[in-house]
């Protein structure tokens, strides 16, 4: 390669926003299966803000941080043949071990792309990978919703509940949407058959008998288990939510489950069919330069996603 070093916004202690750096370092080298992507955009999550403060998943610094990629191929790999350099890819670095998108450049397995929809730009398709497999996971793949079923999302205006309102409406779920006064109209828009103002209603002021919760926002476990039939799931994106109310939720014939993203290229390839078809559209609510990482992850964004940007 021509470029030998890379920008890229690094920490060398946990803490506020101010450990964030940017820094110059050597542009990785794909090994065998991997692909070298030049990033367009990288998306804020914030499980970002929590490792910053914590390390919990990502060990001790230094250590770049981002999962979310949207760029162009620079280079393959020993034994891909599913890119070539210029192709333009989307996806989510493996969660948590593969970190390392706030850069000018990302390495990671080949499957962990698929290709870039030219319906998205870089800035939206950044804005998919982390949130959308979340939400297709727990959604399709963990509650199994599909036509007819009556699903619940909390967060629903947030980076992982507006794309989990679209995905259920693209499975003709009836989908409920939970969120504060300010975004009920957001959350309809995306296609919310109903909606409940957290701040003024109960949960259970839904009409009930649901087959599915997911509590993207982790805050709702225990009043989702009154709306929820027997045989219904609940899932939340925090799993140690879950346990006050384990017993509860046996006792009413519940399953409660807690679940952590995994990289899919099936599950991208779906998000990113569904993004082709108009169907799944992210919201971008915010966007900062690569320098501007600090700022990003204090940013107090309207609903959807915040987006890195690199020229």
């Amino acid at each position: 390669m021509s470029v030998a070093t890379m920008r890229a916004v690094s920490q060398d202690d946990l803490g506020g926003p101010d450990v964030l750096k940017v820094v110059t370092l050597p542009v990785p080298e794909p090994r065998m299966g991997e692909v070298l992507v030049r990033v367009h955009a990288a998306s804020v999550n914030p499980v970002d803000v929590h490792n910053r403060q914590t390390g919990v998943f990502v060990g001790a610094p230094p250590f770049v941080l981002g999962w979310d990629v949207s760029g162009t191929v620079e280079a393959v790999g020993a034994g891909v043949t599913l890119y070539r350099p210029g192709d333009a890819v989307f996806g989510m670095l493996p969660f948590p071990h593969g970190h390392g998108a706030y850069a000018e450049y990302a390495v990671g397995p080949a499957r962990a792309f698929v290709p870039k929809p030219p319906e998205l730009d870089h800035v939206h398709a950044a804005a998919m990978p982390l949130a959308g497999l979340t939400a297709w996971q727990a959604l399709v793949e963990t509650a199994r919703i599909g036509e007819g079923s009556r699903v619940m999302v909390t967060g629903a205006s947030g980076g992982v509940g507006h794309l989990a309102v679209q995905i259920a409406a693209s499975r003709g779920a009836t989908v409920i949407g939970v969120a504060s006064t300010a975004n009920l109209d957001f959350v309809r828009a995306l296609g919310a058959d109903g909606v409940i103002d957290y701040t003024a209603a109960d949960l259970s002021d839904a009409a009930g008998d649901l087959d599915a919760v997911f509590d993207a926002s982790a805050r709702h476990a225990a009043q989702a288990l009154d709306v929820l039939k027997p045989g219904g799931i609940l899932v939340s994106t925090l799993p140690h939510t879950l346990a006050p109310v384990e017993e509860d939720a046996a006792a009413r014939r519940v399953r409660a489950v807690g679940l952590f993203v995994e990289a899919d290229r099936l599950g991208m390839t779906a998000l990113a069919d569904l993004a082709a078809e108009g169907r799944l559209v992210p919201t971008v609510a915010a966007t900062f330069p690569l320098e501007q990482a600090a700022a990003a992850q204090s940013a107090v964004a309207g609903p959807g996603k915040t987006v890195l940007t690199l020229a």
